[in-house]
């Protein structure tokens, strides 16, 4: 019960720190590093499951995936870009704060609910790939878009 208490306040804590960190980002601009390298970064956390006790079985793996990824629906809904003082900024959403709360909140049930049938361990490695399913397509998303925007503003320079 220890770890999933640490965990948890673990994921509070992380969820404050992405709120922080984006509303931030919506003060400055953006560019393709900022876009890709949070999920690159975030690829080395696959190293857990070298460890037998985070290692997923198919079905646990299929499940995460899924769920991460219509997650991460909501997060390419909220996220946009513009384009101000010929430089691409990510917009500032009220619901995007609202929506990351809700998806942690969300996230700490299904981990209170499911810790007395899933081991800990692959709990973790559930949650990890669901955080990662969810991150991958969201970050591909605000990429193609950046791009998209970026082309215009390039074709906006030219004329």
């Amino acid at each position: 019960m220890n770890y999933l208490v640490i965990s948890s306040i673990g994921a509070v804590f992380m969820g404050f720190f992405v709120l922080i960190v984006r509303m931030k980002a919506a003060k400055k601009p953006t560019n393709v590093k900022k876009i890709i390298l949070p999920p690159v970064f975030m690829a080395s956390g696959a190293l857990m499951y070298i460890v037998p006790e985070f290692r997923l079985t198919p079905k646990e793996i299929l499940e995460a995936v899924i769920v991460g990824m219509l997650f991460s629906i909501l997060l390419i809904k909220t996220s946009k870009f513009e384009i101000r003082d010929n430089n691409i900024y990510l917009k500032r959403s009220k619901a995007f704060i609202f929506i990351l709360v809700g998806l942690l909140v969300v996230r700490l049930v299904l981990k209170t609910i499911l810790s007395s049938t899933i081991d800990i361990g692959q709990l973790s490695g559930m949650f990890f790939l669901l955080a990662f399913s969810m991150i991958v397509p969201w970050r591909v998303a605000m990429y193609r878009s950046f791009s998209k925007l970026k082309k215009e503003l390039h074709g906006i320079k030219m004329i």
